[in-house]
């Protein structure tokens, strides 16, 4: 039988924690050594994330093992750089960290953390031990966006983009209880989004020019997914715009153009990004969708483990979607 690489999770109780489990737990190729969580240490995984029951008789622990082969960090925002700073990880330990500390910097005492979004930087992730996981709404957007910024054609981009509850993570808070959501919708952090930054330093380096992001996001009336629309301002043709976007996605696994509407149930529960080009007059708007707990974090983070690794970057993604 062909050996495993063993895993470790750090802060595995959320939901791109789950989420890595059950990707793991059913990977040709992972062994999970074990699944770290302060809040629910000595707890079956199964009484928390209730769809792995009969799945895994694991359960969480509190304390870090260092041999392993690969290490993903599912803790908070700024805490991974702490948490690393605190343990010692083996060097030759892959680490793949989904919060944002290395996103823009990448410094890190053993070597620097390589930008993970596949679409653009397969080689170099494919060289890396570190790789910073994009940001939810960073994925879908630069999707949408990277074969216009590498036609050197971006300027101002108008995104708007909705997200489901689950991209507020686990921890109930005002606007993902029940009754706030259901029949409801609302913007926030309207031009002030925290993905902003990563999005921009991603396209200004294709594009050869400073490009102009203005981004309002939506909280939206349902659990998963991610829906944005960018418009920009151009005199190309729709049939060039799309045969820009078939060229520079045609080699890849998860992202395809359709040439029909798109809607967020036909990527829910997959690894895929969809995206449809319209254009009136001047104006191109290219939606994308993605399932925010996959593509926009844990179905990634798996890609580029298997890049990491010199699998396939499809190994252990190929997902149904929640069709109906």
């Amino acid at each position: 039988m062909e050996s495993k690489i063993k895993v470790g999770i750090m802060g595995a109780a959320g939901y791109t924690g789950g989420e890595l489990i059950r990707l793991l737990l059913n990977h040709p190729k992972t062994e999970i050594t074990f699944a770290s969580s302060r809040s629910q240490n000595g707890k079956e995984i199964s009484s928390i994330h209730t769809d792995l029951i009969g799945e895994t008789n694991l359960t969480f622990t509190n304390k870090f093992s260092p041999e392993i082969d690969a290490l993903f960090l599912c803790l908070p925002h700024k805490e991974s750089k702490i948490w690393l700073q605190n343990n010692a990880v083996n060097k030759t330990t892959k680490i793949i960290d989904l919060g944002n500390d290395f996103r823009i910097d990448g410094t890190f005492k053993n070597g620097n953390f390589t930008y993970g979004l596949s679409e653009i930087n397969k080689e170099a992730i494919e060289k890396s031990n570190y790789i910073a996981n994009p940001g939810c709404f960073a994925t879908a957007i630069q999707l949408a966006l990277l074969p216009l910024a590498k036609a050197k054609i971006l300027k101002t981009v108008y995104t708007t983009g909705i997200t489901g509850s689950t991209g507020a993570g686990i921890q109930l808070q005002d606007t993902t209880h029940f009754t706030w959501r259901a029949n409801n919708i609302s913007a926030y952090k309207t031009l002030q989004h925290q993905h902003v930054a990563e999005i921009c330093k991603t396209l200004n380096d294709l594009n050869e020019e400073k490009v102009n992001l203005e981004f309002v996001p939506w909280r939206g009336d349902f659990t998963r997914g991610i829906f944005t629309s960018s418009t920009i301002q151009t005199k190309m043709n729709l049939q060039e715009i799309q045969s820009l976007y078939e060229d520079f996605y045609r080699n890849n696994p998860f992202v395809f153009l359709s040439k029909t509407n798109i809607d967020l149930k036909q990527v829910v529960n997959t690894n895929k990004c969809l995206l449809f080009i319209e254009k009136d007059e001047n104006h191109v708007v290219v939606h994308s969708v993605i399932d925010n707990l996959l593509k926009g974090a844990s179905g990634q983070a798996i890609q580029n483990m298997n890049l990491m690794f010199g699998w396939e970057a499809t190994l252990g993604l190929k997902l149904k979607a929640s069709a109906f």
